[in-house]
């Protein structure tokens, strides 16, 4: 029995993703027993990025036309440059992410991905981290950013760089073996 037997998490992701930001998380939350759908902006494969140069193709799902949040326990969003910067892009990719938040579940976003954080208009008052090039957007999105390895902000999990991936691994299983986070009141 795993820890995510059961569950299902989403990994939204498109050309240009750090490989080991999808890899590993991917294999964590697997391990576990959680079903994970890589989910992107269209069917077919994506492409990773890996020490300055393409990487492995990654099988895609589901499209973004395909999903609701509501589909599934959880999300993952691992960084890249490339990868936020494309999905941001996308309305439905937007919302997709703001919906999680909306419906209290698990999010957890590692190095440049809380670039969608700030598109989705979900970092307020969050304490989050992120890869320090990014710190002045996600300030100005109302997140209090801190240089830390991990985050954890009443079911946001955040995190740096690559390095900080067993810190972020360890919360994101934590955090999705919880679940749904319902809203606190002051």
């Amino acid at each position: 029995m795993g820890l995510l037997d059961n569950r299902k998490v989403a990994l939204l992701a498109t050309d240009g993703f750090e490989e080991v930001e999808l890899t590993e998380p991917r294999k964590a939350v697997e391990t576990e027993g959680a079903t994970v759908h890589i989910i992107s902006l269209k069917n077919g494969t994506i492409r990773s990025w890996k020490d300055g140069n393409w990487g492995q193709e990654v099988e895609v799902d589901k499209s973004i036309e395909e999903v609701s949040a509501s589909d599934y326990n959880s999300l993952l969003l691992p960084g890249g440059v490339i990868n936020p910067d494309l999905l941001r892009r996308n309305g439905k990719a937007v919302k997709f992410v703001r919906d999680f938040f909306d419906q209290h579940k698990p999010v957890a976003a590692i190095c440049h991905a809380p670039w969608m954080l700030a598109e989705a208009g979900v970092l307020k008052g969050r304490k989050v981290t992120s890869f320090a090039s990014i710190k002045t957007d996600i300030q100005n999105a109302g997140a209090n950013w801190v240089d830390e390895e991990v985050v954890v902000d009443e079911g946001l999990v955040t995190s740096r760089s690559p390095e900080d991936l067993p810190a972020f691994n360890a919360k994101v299983l934590e955090e999705f073996c919880e679940g749904k986070h319902e809203e606190q009141t002051v």
